[in-house]
């Protein structure tokens, strides 16, 4: 039987950014997470469904994808170009590491992280299998949407009036498998009851689909 092992503190890049790293045996695949503005790797809810990502046998990473420093520069939060280097500089880092350079990976991103793991995701030779977004902003990726080709699912609330049609909108410009759910009485960010666990579900159906051994890529 699958278990999930603790997280463990690990350093990135040049930065030194901080994530956390859990490795369940046998891991299927890694997902690493863009966090929203303002948030990080202690964010409760991304933490919540890491951990139910780990029982369902993969592995996670949340980072910050920017030092304190570079936080206290608002203009940084909202930098998807940076935030989406960033991501790509933990998908290499991952991809050097005896004990996940054979995963394939995903990305998780959240409000505007969603935004930052689809430009992540349209690079030229991107590593990336799949992209799931909760509540995410993927209009901020703009003309990058259609240059994604891993598959995409779109996670929105039902009480998320304006973030359903920015959503709908970059469904549209995606030009590769895609999905939209809209989890009904949820707002943005999913603190409804039950509302985070459907979120949860639909991300470990999303990627036990899509996350295959890189021999069977």
């Amino acid at each position: 039987m699958t278990t999930a092992s603790e997280p463990r503190t690990v350093e990135i890049g040049p930065q030194r950014l901080q994530g956390l790293m859990g490795l369940p045996e046998n891991p299927k695949g890694l997902v690493i997470f863009a966090h929203g503005s303002g948030s990080g790797r202690l964010s409760p809810r991304n933490n919540y469904v890491a951990a139910a990502l780990r029982k369902a046998g993969l592995a996670t990473l949340l980072l910050d994808l920017l030092t304190p420093a570079e936080e206290r520069d608002r203009r940084n939060v909202f930098d998807i170009p940076l935030l989406a280097g960033r991501l790509l500089l933990a998908t290499d880092w991952a991809a050097a590491r005896a004990d996940t350079c054979r995963l394939s990976v995903g990305y998780f991103g959240a409000s505007t992280g969603g935004g930052a793991a689809l430009v992540a995701a349209a690079e030229p030779g991107a590593r990336v299998a799949a992209v799931v977004s909760r509540g995410g902003r993927p209009d901020l990726a703009g003309p990058a949407l259609a240059h994604v080709r891993a598959p995409v699912l779109l996670i929105v609330g039902g009480l998320d009036g304006p973030v359903i049609g920015m959503n709908r909108d970059a469904l549209a410009q995606l030009r590769t498998e895609k999905e939209l759910v809209i989890v009904p009485g949820a707002g943005h960010l999913f603190e409804e009851p039950g509302t985070l666990d459907q979120v949860v579900d639909h991300a470990i159906r999303w990627f036990l689909a899509h996350l295959l051994p890189l021999s069977e890529n």
